[in-house]
């Protein structure tokens, strides 16, 4: 299982399980946002803990979760982000679009 989908009283927790949110799995990832976000989830947030590594293809699927959040009149909220992952959103200048928490109890005072 590469995540893990769990609803809570104000938003949905979405748990990066795998080691890599890459092409082989950001696909299914944003898949299952999009039904989240059909089935009436508006916040989200995407705790990526156990996720040591990101490409483009797994950015992609955070900013599908951030656009599908925002349109529904909810927020997303990223949280859990090692160094490598953290370095590459200030990198790719998407610290400045998505919100991000050090930890899920700082993450749930968004919603």
């Amino acid at each position: 299982m590469d995540f893990i989908t769990e609803k809570r009283e104000n938003y949905t927790l979405v748990r990066v399980e795998n080691e890599k949110l890459d092409a082989r799995v950001a696909p299914n990832l944003k898949s299952d946002l999009v039904v989240l976000s059909g089935t009436g989830a508006k916040n989200i947030l995407l705790d990526m803990s156990n996720c040591k590594y990101c490409d483009s293809s797994g950015l992609s699927a955070i900013l599908v979760a951030n656009r599908l959040c925002k349109n529904s009149g909810g927020r997303f909220i990223l949280t859990g982000l090692n160094d490598a992952v953290a370095r590459l959103i200030t990198i790719s200048q998407l610290d400045s679009v998505l919100t991000i928490a050090t930890a899920i109890d700082e993450a749930e005072t968004f919603f």
